[in-house]
Order: C-alpha cells, then sequence, then structure tokens
C-alpha cells in the first residue's frame, strides 16, 4: 500500500513588534473559540492538529503514514528538500498542513530570493572625488528590474509571476562612507519549471540592456541569494533561498479522491479545489520530486504572516475529524494507479 506523508514545518516567522499585537502573540489565548498568536495558524496549530490526526489513525490504515515536520520551510525548504534527497523516504503522496481553509490546495507559485550587487570604491564622504560610489548605480538598476518586472508570463489558474524590489543595502554601513557596494533584494514569486539559472540569466540580461556598452557595464553581478542555514541538531547547509512552484491537475486521481472524502464544512459535494496564493514545502515534493502533493488544513491565509494570525478551532477539529477519510482516499487512489507512485 503507497505511503502518504503529513508535513508541516517547524520554523515561524518573527513576532516583530509585541505591543502591536491586539492579542499577545506568545500567550496562546483562545477568545470566542478562536486561537491568537504568531504560530497559531502558520504553522503550530495545523502541526499539532496532524500529529495527533496521525496518532489517532494507528492500525486503522492499510499502508504506512509518516509524519514529517521539517525545518526552513520560510527560507526555502532546506529541511524537505534534504529529506527528499536523501533518499530516507519516498512517500506516495504527501498532504500539507498549510491553512487552505478546509479546501483542498493543489500548488501555487514559486518564491526566490535574487540579489544585484553594484560595485564602486570606497572613500571618505568629505572627498567623493577619491571614491566611485555603488549607490550611482541604483537607478539603472531599478530601472531594468521595472522593466523586467512588466514582461513576467501568466498562468489561468496560479496567475501572474511578479517580480519586485523589496531591500537596497549598503556596505559599508556608515553614512560617512561613500559604498563600494550595494545589494539590491528582489522577492520573485515564480511559475512552476523556472530554475535558478534561468532567472538569474533573466535579470543579468535586464541588466545589460540598461547599462549597454558604459563603463559601468561591468560593475554588477547577479547571484542568487544564499544563506548558512543551522538546524538545532547541528545540520548546517548553504540554501539558495529559493522554493519551486507546483500545480496538479485539477483531475488527478490524488485531488478528485481527497476532495470528495473531504467534502464541505459549509455544504454539501466535494471540496473547493485552488492553489494556495504562498509557497510551501509542496514545490519540493511536487514540483521537484514528482510526488502527488495537496493541502488540506485549516486557516485563512490573509492572517499568515500578520499581527493578526489566528486559528479557528470549531474549523480546526472538522479538518481534524476528516484526516482519517482524505488519508484513505488518498491511498485507494494511488492503489488504482498502474504504479505505487503516481507523478504529480
Amino acid at each position: 500500500v503507497p505511503v502518504v506523508m503529513l508535513s508541516c514545518h517547524l520554523d515561524m516567522v518573527a513576532v516583530g513588534d509585541e505591543d502591536e499585537w491586539a492579542v499577545p502573540p506568545l500567550a496562546g489565548e483562545v477568545i470566542d473559540g478562536v486561537l491568537h498568536g504568531r504560530g497559531a495558524m502558520d504553522i503550530k496549530g495545523p502541526l499539532a492538529l496532524q500529529t495527533h490526526a496521525a496518532a489517532a489513525l494507528a492500525g486503522q490504515l492499510d499502508g504506512d503514514l509518516i509524519v514529517a515536520h521539517t525545518a526552513y520551510e520560510e527560507r526555502g525548504g532546506m529541511g524537505m528538500r534534504l529529506l527528499l534527497e536523501s533518499g530516507e523516504v519516498r512517500p506516495g503522496a504527501v498532504i500539507i498542513g498549510e491553512a487552505t481553509g478546509g479546501d483542498l490546495c493543489v500548488g501555487h507559485r514559486g518564491r526566490a530570493e535574487v540579489e544585484v550587487v553594484l560595485r564602486g570604491r570606497a572613500g571618505h564622504a568629505s572627498a567623493p572625488e577619491r571614491a566611485l560610489n555603488a549607490l550611482d548605480l541604483l537607478p539603472a538598476a531599478l530601472a531594468a528590474v521595472q522593466r523586467l518586472s512588466g514582461q513576467q508570463p501568466g498562468d489561468e489558474v496560479l496567475g501572474s509571476a511578479s517580480l519586485v524590489t523589496t531591500d537596497v543595502s549598503v556596505r559599508p554601513e556608515t553614512r560617512n562612507v561613500i559604498p563600494d557596494e550595494v545589494i539590491v533584494g528582489l522577492d520573485w514569486r515564480i511559475l512552476p519549471g523556472f530554475g535558478v539559472a534561468e532567472l538569474v540569466g533573466a535579470v543579468e540580461a535586464a541588466l545589460r540592456e540598461q547599462f549597454g556598452t558604459t563603463t559601468d557595464a561591468q560593475r554588477w553581478q547577479v547571484r542568487m541569494a544564499r544563506e548558512l542555514q543551522r538546524t538545532w541538531t547541528g545540520v548546517e547547509h548553504v540554501s539558495d533561498l529559493v522554493t519551486p512552484g507546483f500545480l496538479m491537475a485539477p483531475d488527478h486521481p490524488v485531488v478528485t479522491a481527497a476532495a470528495e472524502a473531504a467534502g464541505r464544512r459549509d455544504g454539501d459535494g466535494p471540496a473547493r479545489v485552488r492553489p494556495w496564493t504562498f509557497a510551501t514545502d509542496g514545490g519540493w515534493t511536487c514540483g521537484v520530486h514528482g510526488i502527488p502533493t495537496i493541502g488540506f488544513a485549516p486557516g485563512a491565509e490573509r492572517h499568515a504572516h500578520t499581527r493578526s494570525e489566528q486559528l479557528d478551532l470549531g474549523e480546526a477539529r472538522w479538518v481534524f475529524d476528516r484526516h482519517g477519510a482524505v488519508i484513505a482516499a488518498v491511498q485507494r487512489a494511488l492503489l488504482l494507479q498502474q504504479t505505487p507512485e503516481t507523478s504529480c
């Protein structure tokens, strides 16, 4: 019997200024049946739901059920990527616990952080003629990114890819020094199928067109944003900050079976099938490794990463109660296919 994997991520985004929360973000307060605070919905609440659902199903399923809660999903999905690359697990299907409001989510755009590095020669601000200000290149670089952002492809289900500048930092970080390096951070919401080389190449082409053959033409570089990530167990890995996109066909056997089994809390018929607006570890499970992946969880996406993060416990209970039927339906759908693993 094919293995099904339940998965949430262990990390959360920062709380920010606690005084700006209406309800203390780490208090775990329940008010009128709603759990408030950072992680309530993204994603400690659904993580607990999946864990307890798996425990409650012990001995009731025909096949194995894996619960895999991985690290660094918010920063490129290092945990899920390394887990699948290790070959230690190869589930037949994956159910992601990111917020769906009880709907069935079947894909999303990916996310990539790209950096444009502008270079000059540092100098004392009192003598600018001795320096080469890297900031002088910034207007042209921003214009190139803006032009590229208007050329993004679209998808009838996932919408258009989007590219936007989200950060500008200088080196050295001292206001009486003319900087010799400026790093422009780009947030790129990408459609499935776009890889690192393709993304870097597109920005490079836009910059070459912008700068032409001027003396500034050799003073820039494009690279993926990277960071050293370290887990609490001591695993260290330098990761590109990119999460792939993916999209399951609405008539895929896993999708139709899960939607029928989940149903609707507000009426009859199968669950609504739609994409997420944000990225998940499903980009690795389905987008890269071809494992059928769906999302089924409580929570409204609009509360993710906000100071109003919350989880309706009535909705959570309903999703919890539907997990057994959804998992069993996914297993049956996989068994009916010609091979144990049905590609997404």
